[in-house]
C-alpha cells in the first residue's frame, strides 16, 4: 500500500521508522526548513532529516493549496499518515488518498482533543493517558476511532518524558493500524462526543506561576511545561523558572505553616527542608522546590542553588520582570 506520510517534530520520527519497515512510503510530507540558533541557520525539521536517510522524496509546501495537491498527486499516494503534521487538511487534499488517512493522537480520545494533548493530561491529574490511531476528519480530531493504547500515570511524569515514552508506543500502533487496514481486518468506531475534551495551544506566559493556586496544581505545572515553557515565577525582578518540585501532605503543610507564625503571603518562601527543598507558601499548602534556575544562569540543584543566593530565603516570589 502506497502511503504519504506527513509529520514534522521529533515525536513523528519513530512513526516514520515504523511505516517504512511496514508499507511503501512514496513520499513524506512536513514543514519547510526554518531558521534556528544564534546563526539562524536553516533548519530541517527532524522528519525531513529521517526521510532523507531513508531515501524517501520530501515535499515541504508552505500552503496545502492546488500546487500543493499537484505535487502530492504525481506519487499517487493511497493512504495519508498524519503525526504531528501541524496544518489542517481539507476535503479537496483528502480527496486525493483513496483510502483516507490516519493520524496518531498522543491521548486517549476523546479527551484532550487539541494540540497540546500531553501537557494536557500533566494539568489535569489523569491517572492514564495514551495514543489514539483515528481517521483524519474535518473537524479537529473528531475522526473514528481505530486502535488505542492506554500508559497509566503515577503523578511523576514530565511532557518531555511523556513524548518519548508515547512517540515510541504510537509508532508500533501505527504500524500494527496499517497492517490491519491494508489487510481489511480493522473497522473505525466512532468516538462519544459526550465525552469529549478539549486543549488550546500553550503559550510562554501560560508557565507563569500563580501562588495563589494549590501547590499541587503549581507542581503539575512544573511538569507539564518541562521542557518548555517551563513553570516560571520572579525572584526581585528576574525570572526564575522551577525545573522540579514537590508536594507534601495538608498535615505537613500545616505544621510548617504554623513553624513560620501561621499563613504566610502566598510565594513567600519559608525556608528549607532536607526533603522538600526550598519551601515556598502557596494558596493552599506548601511546594517544595528542588530543582531551579535563574535567567542566563545554569540550572541548579536547590542546595547549589541557596549557596548562591542565600537572599531568596527572605524573599516573596512573584511579580514582574525588570
Amino acid at each position: 500500500m502506497r502511503v504519504l506520510f506527513a509529520g514534522t517534530p521529533d515525536l513523528a520520527v519513530p512513526s516514520l521508522r515504523a511505516v517504512h519497515e511496514v508499507s511503501e512510503v512514496c513520499a513524506v510530507l512536513t514543514a519547510p526548513d526554518r531558521t534556528s540558533g544564534r546563526g539562524r541557520r536553516l533548519t530541517a525539521s527532524p522528519v525531513k532529516q529521517l526521510a532523507e536517510q531513508l531515501g524517501h522524496p520530501v515535499l515541504q509546501p508552505e500552503r496545502l493549496n492546488g500546487e500543493a495537491r499537484r505535487q502530492v498527486a504525481i506519487y499517487a499516494p493511497e493512504l495519508l499518515i498524519c503525526v504531528a503534521y501541524g496544518k489542517i487538511f481539507g476535503p479537496k487534499f483528502l480527496g486525493l488518498f483513496p483510502r483516507g488517512g490516519i493520524n496518531l493522537h498522543p491521548s486517549l480520545l476523546p479527551r484532550h482533543r487539541g494540540p497540546a494533548p500531553i501537557p494536557a493530561a500533566i494539568l489535569a491529574g489523569d491517572s492514564e493517558t495514551g495514543v489514539t490511531i483515528q481517521s483524519l476528519s474535518e473537524r479537529m480530531d473528531a475522526g473514528d476511532i481505530y486502535l488505542q493504547s492506554h500508559r497509566p500515570l503515577d503523578g511523576s511524569e514530565t511532557t518531555e518524558q511523556l513524548s518519548a515514552e508515547l512517540a515510541e508506543s504510537g509508532a508500533e500502533l501505527l504500524a500494527e493500524t496499517v497492517r490491519r487496514i491494508d489487510a481489511g481486518t480493522v473497522t473505525a468506531k466512532p468516538q462519544d462526543e459526550n465525552k469529549a475534551t478539549y486543549c488550546g495551544m500553550i503559550a510562554k506566559t501560560d508557565g507563569r506561576i500563580d501562588w495563589n493556586s494549590p501547590a499541587e496544581k503549581i507542581e503539575r505545572m512544573v511538569r507539564a511545561y518541562a521542557p518548555w515553557p517551563s513553570a516560571y515565577t520572579y525572584l526581585n525582578g528576574v525570572e526564575l523558572k522551577i525545573l522540579a518540585a514537590t508536594v507534601r501532605s495538608a498535615d505537613r503543610a500545616e505544621h510548617l505553616g504554623q513553624a513560620v507564625g501561621g499563613a504566610p503571603e502566598p510565594g513567600t518562601v519559608l525556608g528549607v527542608d532536607r526533603e522538600l527543598g526550598i519551601l515556598v507558601q502557596t494558596g493552599d499548602g506548601v511546594l517544595g522546590i528542588l530543582r531551579l534556575q535563574q535567567k542566563s544562569r545554569k540550572p541548579a540543584e536547590w542546595r547549589t542553588f541557596l549557596n548562591g543566593n542565600p537572599a531568596i530565603l527572605e524573599s516573596v516570589l512573584g511579580g514582574t520582570e525588570q
